[in-house]
């Protein structure tokens, strides 16, 4: 009787969508129910110290801790069950494997998530081509695609208002797209809870504190010993966190010199062209040296690591989205270089094809992940302030 009513839970659990189903789940609940009994690893990051929480991993349970992992390598080099032993334990690939389901699970439209299995460099290079051509087009119509120096700049080639309206839909639908994503996730993974059922806000915020800093930092990329993680070999390097920093930081100033020229155009009526000295061009400027820094590193580091590291199947999706930060950013900064000369039509084209391409593929793409990311880890920080009904684990 007792196996009866096992299995009758397990099989009401499949059909409400909280055990794991799929063969990515499976493959994780698998490896963290042999790593919950060993425990080799529990320092290494903060997958380890949320799997002793539990005793059994659900389908919530797997891809919150799939998007915990931040694939440094450290558990892999260091595991006794690792290949060639028979229980064959990879965590960071079977983690990387599921977290590209979860991105196409928790796509918004839903029957959007295909576009994560299909957005390589080749797609990503032919968008970003396609629509610098259309703007191209546009400016054949207009006129010639070269011209004398425009004391007006950009916007005398391209009205502001026009690429407002060209922009503006594109952004918002991409925030919209990320937003219900994450909360879709955000919800299925169900944030802790105390005992009496709800979470004090003094709690909140030191979490929310804690992530915040893991994130900025990228904590978790130091390998759990501060020497940094493994790429092509067992050997420790700090250059993938260096080069995510440079990306990272890279974007948000560019995303800064944006809006602060948006400010500039709206509230202050100061209007481009800039000079090189003003606020948007230096942070423009910094952002692109980023930008050009970070994704050149990024992409070195991924042609160079080991095989076992991460999922093959999502590379083409990497190496895209690498690709568009630094078309982004070669192309901006171009632009800014001879941007009082007649080829500056043909590079602004060039700039805002890439840009558009990558604002279209932002919520099903390589981006997404920091975003699942950093709920993860808000969790994690919730979890450990939390009281443990197992008291088996060291956090």
């Amino acid at each position: 009787m007792q196996q009866l009513e096992v299995l009758t839970h397990q099989a009401r659990a499949l059909a409400n969508g909280t055990l794991p189903s799929s063969e990515a789940e499976l493959e994780v609940a698998r490896q963290m129910q042999i790593c919950n009994a060993c425990r080799y690893c529990e320092g290494f990051c903060a997958v380890f110290p949320a799997m002793t929480r539990r005793l059994e991993f659900g389908k919530a349970d797997v891809h919150y801790l799939a998007n915990l992992c931040h694939s440094c390598g450290a558990c892999l080099h260091a595991c006794q069950y690792a290949p060639p032993h028979e229980f064959a334990l990879n965590v960071p690939q079977a983690m990387a494997q599921l977290r590209g389901q979860t991105y196409a699970e928790y796509a918004w439209p839903f029957a959007f998530g295909a576009l994560y299995r299909r957005n390589g460099l080749t797609l990503a290079l032919a968008l970003a081509a396609g629509l610098a051509l259309f703007l191209l087009l546009a400016l054949l119509v207009k006129g010639s695609l070269l011209n004398p120096p425009l004391p007006g700049g950009f916007y005398a080639v391209f009205p502001h208002n026009f690429l407002v309206s060209l922009f503006a839909p594109v952004f918002l639908f991409a925030t919209l797209a990320l937003g219900l994503g994450l909360r879709k996730f955000w919800s299925d993974v169900s944030p802790a809870r105390s005992s009496e059922g709800s979470t004090a806000k003094s709690v909140v915020r030191e979490a929310v504190l804690e992530a915040a800093s893991d994130v900025l930092l990228l904590k978790y990329l130091d390998g759990g010993h501060g020497e940094g993680c493994n790429n092509e070999d067992d050997r420790w390097t700090l250059w993938r966190k260096r080069f995510h920093h440079a990306t990272f930081y890279g974007f948000v100033l560019c995303f800064a010199a944006t809006g602060v020229a948006t400010l500039y155009h709206y509230l202050l009526d100061w209007h481009a062209p800039y000079a090189l000295s003003s606020l948007p061009v230096v942070l423009g400027t910094a952002g692109g040296v980023g930008l050009l820094i970070g994704p050149t590193g990024l992409l070195w580091l991924n042609l160079l690591r080991h095989p076992l590291h991460g999922d093959p199947a999502q590379k083409p999706m990497d190496r895209a989205f690498i690709a568009l930060l630094f078309l982004c950013s070669s192309t901006g900064l171009a632009l800014l270089m001879w941007r009082d000369a007649p080829a500056m039509t043909l590079l602004l084209a060039l700039h805002l094809g890439v840009v558009m391409a990558l604002f279209l593929t932002l919520p099903y793409g390589k981006f997404a992940h920091g975003f699942y990311r950093s709920a993860a880890l808000l969790k994690a920080a919730l979890e450990r302030r939390m009281p443990s009904n197992l008291r088996l684990g060291g956090d």
